[in-house]
Formats: structure tokens, sequence, C-alpha cells
């Protein structure tokens, strides 16, 4: 079973985000408080933390949040999750927008690894259905109405 590893915010872009063990998802917007929400299709993004796990087999010291994924998942290869996807996670529902992105800057994991793993390998979501979200939640893929 897919499940939620750690629930990540930061309170601004372009830095590493931590672990608060939960968070309120809301329609149409994100995560609340998170520096990423906001009215577009970028609202959440996902890393796998069997991502996560292959830049500490090249020596990095990294863990959930430290690529800034919003979800940090276990048991699901997000990054093969068709784009319009829908996901359940805790109690809300969202629906994958994007696989990847392009990194306009070089990031500092990049510069210690020579590689990073959320542009290839990280998704993003937007809210369709809010609610709270926490470690220890599932994620399943559902149908979409």
């Amino acid at each position: 079973m897919a499940k939620v590893v750690a629930v990540c915010t930061s309170e601004k872009k372009g830095e590493r985000k931590k672990n608060v063990g939960e968070a309120t998802f809301k329609e149409v917007h994100g995560i609340v408080g998170d520096a990423h929400a906001g009215d577009w299709h970028r609202q959440v993004s996902l890393l796998a933390i069997e991502s996560i796990d292959k830049m500490r087999e090249k020596g990095l010291d990294v863990g959930p949040g430290d690529f800034a994924e919003n979800i940090t998942t276990e048991g699901i290869e997000v990054a093969t999750l068709p784009i319009g996807t829908r996901l359940k996670i805790g109690e809300s529902i969202g629906e994958v927008t994007q696989i990847g992105k392009v990194c306009h800057d070089r990031c500092a994991i990049y510069y210690q690894a020579g590689d990073c793993v959320m542009p290839k390998e990280g998704i993003f979501i937007k809210v369709i259905k809010g609610g709270q979200v926490k470690v220890g939640d599932s994620l399943e893929m559902v149908e979409n109405d």
C-alpha cells in the first residue's frame, strides 16, 4: 500500500521544506500556509522516498522536504502516473497536472551531487477536494468523477 512518509511546507519559495506532520489541503489552492500554494497547476508537489534514496546512494545526506517537495510518498512510482490521474491522499483528492519540471537555476543539491531527482521524478497536482493529510495516510488512485 502506498503511503505518505512526510508532509512538508515552507514559508518561501526556493528553500527546503520542513516535515510538519500534517496539513490542510484547500481546493483550488494547495496546502494552507505553503509558499507554493495558489490558483495554478502546481499547487502540491510529490516525490517518492525511493527517489530520495537514489540521492542518498550518491552520498548525499538528504531526506523528505530537501527537494522542496510537499508530500514524500512511499510504495508508488509517482513519476509514472499519467497527467489527469486522480490521487486520494488522506482526506483530499488531487489531480496530476505535471510530471517533472525545468530547473532554471542549479540548486544546492545539484551542486553537491551533480544531479537532482525532482526535475525528472517529482510530480505536481492541483487540489480537487480539500481535507487533512498527515504522515501515515494512504495514497491511492481513484476514478475521475
